[in-house]
């Protein structure tokens, strides 16, 4: 068994209950993960994903090692009949082979390039270890999506759920970084997963990828989307048809106090780290209604069901898993 997207997930409602269920008695299953080692591999930087699903581990009895590529490891060649005279020092099917030897469960970390869309839909980290690894992986964000933060906001959001079907609204904000697309994504396929009215808004051209978004509402207005939700969801994102630029900085989109009050006095999201007066203003973070600091404890609760969920299976998966990510085919 994988986790590769929470698209794969048989009923998020069930998996959000078991997290709960894991959340008020985290270490009850302390000896499930006796003996056995989780390896993470960042090849980006990280502060919740990696602290959380650490954490997750130790809660289970696992041992845990770390290693960040882009400072400790070899330069690996992901291209099959590489001749390697270059950059890369080793290629993926030895490496994959040997961190499999010495892990029983592997997370990974790759941000996309934001240079080539081709290169970054085929998700050649992921794909690569699913390739080659004989253990399961864990993806703790990849270039296109990242499930342990969405299986945390559907946690989230069923802490904080309204009497109603409630509105759920994603919106764009301007950063001065180019940044993926993964977290968005992402959050489009948890809430198609969920009984919601769901609107994404962002100014026009920043579309996200039309076969992840699919009949999803988009909004170009951000005060007409704002208007009687109940969750407003903040993120950038670079342009994915302009690929990987910024071609809309306008300060308008910013989410303000005046903003929220246009909304059924709406629970603030957004996953973490965040540019205060950029994404969102001061007033609006530290307000009542901003839930993200629970919204990153809830990490914790996403990462050890997927790990308990790993250890609990086959101790001899198949090597494509339950899960597989649309750009592993």
């Amino acid at each position: 068994m994988n986790y590769i997207s929470i698209q794969n997930i048989d009923l998020l409602e069930k998996w959000v209950k078991q997290a709960l269920k894991i959340k008020k008695k985290p270490l009850k299953n302390k000896k499930l993960g006796k003996n056995k080692t989780l390896g993470m591999l960042f090849f980006n930087s990280s502060l919740r994903t990696r602290l959380s699903t650490q954490k997750a581990a130790l809660n289970l009895g696992m041992n845990v090692m770390v290693m960040n590529f882009t400072t400790e490891g070899w330069t690996l060649e992901f291209e099959d009949g590489a001749v390697m005279n270059s950059g890369s020092s080793e290629h993926i099917k030895e490496a994959a082979a040997v961190v499999s030897q010495y892990c029983d469960i592997i997370a990974i970390r790759a941000f996309a390039g934001l240079i080539d869309k081709e290169k970054d839909n085929a998700e050649i980290v992921l794909s690569g270890f699913l390739k080659h690894a004989t253990v399961p992986i864990v993806n703790m964000e990849s270039a296109t999506g990242h499930p342990l933060q969405s299986l945390a906001d559907a946690i989230t959001m069923a802490e904080y759920k309204t009497k109603h079907r409630p509105k759920v609204v994603l919106s764009w904000a301007p950063h001065p970084k180019a940044l993926p697309q993964a977290v968005a994504n992402s959050f489009v396929e948890m809430m198609q997963l969920q009984d919601a009215e769901f609107v994404i808004t962002h100014p026009e051209g920043y579309e996200l990828n039309s076969e992840i978004t699919k009949h999803s509402t988009i909004e170009y207005d951000q005060n007409k989307a704002f208007e009687n939700a109940d969750f407003i969801y903040t993120k950038n994102w670079s342009n994915y048809n302009e690929y990987g630029k910024i071609t809309n900085s306008d300060s308008n989109w910013t989410v303000t106090a005046e903003k929220m009050k246009l909304t059924n006095n709406a629970k603030f999201m957004h996953c973490l780290p965040v540019r205060r007066n950029v994404i969102v203003t001061d007033e609006v973070l530290d307000s009542e209604n901003s839930i993200v600091i629970e919204q990153a404890n809830n990490r914790t609760y996403a990462a050890q069901l997927v790990l308990q969920k790993i250890l609990k299976s086959s101790p001899t998966p198949p090597k494509e898993g339950l899960f597989k990510s649309k750009s592993a085919k």
